[in-house]
């Protein structure tokens, strides 16, 4: 049985190193068959233009695979970040994990 959706949860600084680590991360589920993915950026303090990067390029790879890419609890430094690119205008993050199982896995269930 596929699972339909999965949670990946970074931390510390989203830079090239653990940026990499993360959409390397993704493409596996991606290649599992998981089509709902969960980026909670709960444990994230800061993200560099090489995290922003690497989120576009993993939005990208999940898109082609027809799934739906999410993102919640981002931090006052890194929703900054996203309002100072417009990123939250392509992800619209969700407050956090509850809010995230209430308005897409209720839909599925």
């Amino acid at each position: 049985m596929t699972t339909i959706a999965e949670i990946v949860q970074p931390s510390g600084i989203l830079s090239q190193g653990n940026a990499d680590l993360l959409r390397s991360e993704i493409t596996s589920l991606l290649e599992k068959g998981v089509k709902i993915i969960l980026i909670d950026f709960q444990d994230v303090t800061f993200m560099t233009s090489s995290g922003i990067g690497a989120l576009v390029a993993t939005l990208k790879a999940v898109n082609a695979a027809d799934g739906k890419l999410y993102i919640c609890s981002l931090s006052e430094q890194v929703k900054n970040i996203f309002e100072l690119t417009k990123m939250e205008q392509i992800f619209r993050p969700l407050a956090n994990r509850q809010e995230f199982e209430e308005k897409v896995l209720i839909e599925i269930a």
